[in-house]
């Protein structure tokens, strides 16, 4: 137990612990490592808060990489403990929500970066392939947003009855396609280019637009609409 709290925040010298340094000058005053050391709270056994916070950031490429990893990853993580991890998690599903209450309040496009923030953040360290719907009003609001499908995309295994179908449950005006690359490579392939003209030749048949089909990786959110593709 000793070693459990020397290895967290309170073995730091009062001006150098993140949670006072926060209070007195701002979040904005602490780095990456110190706002993820606020949330572990403590280290390992011989191994500092901060140093385990600054090693979660190298093993995953920066907090970004961090916040767009799932809790299977984070099991892979030695003496990482199951309220830590959900800690984690937690934070990671507050982003989520707090990006889609902000896409439902206004319309879509309005915030093309809240957009690709989120799509990253729901799709983005997936380790298979899925394919979701955003469901939008006449307001290009965001209502809903559904994960249809999974395994390797092709006109054979995404059903345009099924999408169209959930469109109208949601009484929805228009939709946003969007699927996940794993490989990391955001570039639509041809099959890509012919669900999207499937399904939007489907869904105009019931009046519901497909304004864009983004392709989602770790590191970006591709819009093929931008692409000249939709």
């Amino acid at each position: 137990m000793a070693e459990a709290v020397m290895s967290g925040l309170r073995s730091l010298p009062p001006d150098a612990r993140p949670r006072e340094k926060l209070l007195t000058r701002g979040p904005a005053a602490l780095g990456d490592a110190e706002l993820l050391a606020l949330l572990l709270r403590t280290g390992l056994p011989g191994k500092h808060v901060l140093q385990l916070a600054q090693e979660l950031l190298d093993r995953f490429g920066g907090l970004a990489g961090l916040l767009h990893t799932g809790a299977d990853a984070l099991r892979e993580i030695k003496g990482l403990g199951p309220a830590k991890r959900a800690e984690v998690v937690a934070v990671l599903e507050l982003a989520r929500r707090a990006l889609a209450q902000e896409l439902g309040s206004r319309p879509l496009f309005d915030s093309p970066r809240a957009v690709r923030d989120f799509l990253q953040l729901q799709l983005g360290a997936r380790a298979h392939e899925v394919f979701a719907v955003l469901y939008l009003d006449s307001q290009n609001r965001l209502i809903a947003m559904e994960e249809l499908f999974r395994g390797t995309l092709t006109q054979t295994s995404v059903y345009p009855r099924e999408v169209v179908l959930r469109a109208l449950h949601h009484h929805a005006a228009a939709v946003v396609l969007t699927h996940n690359h794993p490989s990391g490579v955001a570039e639509p392939s041809r099959a890509d280019e012919s669900l999207t003209q499937s399904l939007k030749a489907a869904l105009a048949l019931v009046d519901i637009r497909v304004l864009d089909h983004f392709i989602v990786t770790r590191s970006q959110a591709v819009s093929m609409a931008e692409m000249g593709l939709v």
